[in-house]
Formats: C-alpha cells, structure tokens, sequence
C-alpha cells in the first residue's frame, strides 16, 4: 500500500521549488553567470517541474471538491484583482493622476523610495531598452515560450500559490495540525500575517497586498480553496495577456 505524502510537505514543495529556482537565478545573475536566454527557459522548466510535483503530491487531497456555484465570485474577483494590479500603472491613470502614479512607482513598488528599473522617464510607458524584461518578450524568446510563461503564470503559480498561502500558511500560523483548521474561520493574527508576506513576495506589494486580502475574503466566504486558484489564475492569465497586447513586460 502507497503510504500519504505528508500534508505539508503537499502544501510547500511546489512552491519552495518555484522560489528556490528564482534565488538560483538571483545568484547566477550576481555572479554575472546568468545569460538572457536562461530567464525564459528556466520559467518554462520550473513550470512544468513545478506542476508535476504538485500532481504527484496532490496537496488538494482533503478539501471538499470544487463547486460550481462559487465560480462568479472567483472570476469575479480574479477580474477585480487583475484591474487593481493594471490600472496605476497605465499611461490612461498616468495623464490624469500623474503625482499618484509617480508615488505608487516610488514607494508602492520595491524598493521604497526610488522609481523599479522599468520606469525610466525618457522610455516610459515602454521599457528601456535591453531591459531584462524584454527576454521575455516573443520577440526575443519566441512565442513558444512567451505562452509557457503565460500558461505558467495562470494556470501553475497561481494554483501553487494558493495551496501554500491560503491553504497551509493561513492555518499553519494558528496550529501546525493546520488540516485540522477550518478555511473559514477569520483570526485577525494570522490572516495579516499571510497578507504581509504575500505582499512582499511580489515587487509590487500594495497590489500584492490588496490581492491577497481579495483571495483571503473569497476563502472566508466560500470556504473553498479551488475558488482562490482560479481567482488568482484568472488575475495572473488576464495580467499576461495585458503584458503581450501591450508590450509591457515590466509586469513579467
């Protein structure tokens, strides 16, 4: 008899997986050892590895299965998060609030205090030249994977993401027997707790921010964590297509 994974284990390998590839990368790259090409690759491979480790561990065993009568509310909030996370950063937001863009550049986005490297005022909106967000652009990398990195984005990060923070760190922050937690139960400590460190994984930590209080409420509300990786897919494929329609792959 195929004896159960550990449930945490479940929970965090796909994402320990996805982050350790991106420090890996972060220490070629200090090293001057990290060519262009590699960022997309590595993307599409960490991807696929990623969504194997998930399948095989089945974290989502345990939870009640997906129903459909909760599916407005996450396409609903997906689309939500995906216009909260678009819209300051647009030239429409930028031509009518310019000093409320120039400050959500400056201290919305790490690092506080000085404008992200692809917010140059001679080049914006479009990214500075060789910028390194270009490599993934179809012109650079091609178009096989500039869609892995979409399809990554929507439909593996994102489901990842959701069983690591709202499905073991929310509960695991109350009891380490974290199955044993309710998804609906609202405890002020550890909710906040997931907010902050959901925020600053991500550059932009005030979007980061409001997404993970969107996800966390729809979890609270529906008590179904298919329903916060859907959200969080829908977010994350709509924000990719944005990046290819309009060439601004500083979002990437």
């Amino acid at each position: 008899m195929m004896r159960k994974t550990n449930p945490a284990l479940a929970h965090v390998a796909p994402f320990a997986l996805w982050i350790a590839v991106i420090l890996l990368l972060q220490l070629l790259e200090s090293a001057g050892w990290c060519p262009r090409p590699l960022y997309p690759v590595s993307y599409a491979l960490k991807s696929v590895a990623c969504a194997i480790i998930f399948l095989l561990l089945k974290p989502w065993r345990g939870y009640p299965a997906f129903s459909p009568a909760y599916l407005p509310a996450a396409l609903l909030s997906g689309i939500g998060v995906a216009v909260l996370w678009i819209l300051p950063e647009t030239a429409w937001f930028g031509a009518r609030f310019p000093a409320a863009q120039r400050a959500y550049f400056e201290w919305a986005v790490l690092m506080p205090g000085s404008l992200p490297s692809y917010v140059d005022p001679a080049w914006w909106p479009s990214l500075p030249p060789g910028h390194l967000s270009w490599a993934y652009s179809p012109a650079e990398c091609g178009w096989p994977l500039a869609l892995a990195k979409l399809t990554g984005s929507g439909l593996v990060i994102a489901v990842v993401e959701e069983f690591f923070f709202r499905g073991f760190l929310l509960r695991w922050f109350r009891n380490s027997a974290f199955m044993e937690e309710s998804l609906t139960k609202f405890e002020v400590k550890s909710f906040f707790l997931v907010l902050a460190v959901f925020a600053f994984e991500h550059d932009r930590w005030l979007a980061g921010a409001m997404a993970g209080a969107v996800y966390g409420l729809l979890l609270l509300r529906t008590g179904d964590i298919w329903s916060c990786a859907i959200a969080h897919g829908v977010t994350n494929t709509l924000l990719g297509i944005y990046v290819l329609q309009t060439d601004t792959y500083g979002f990437w």
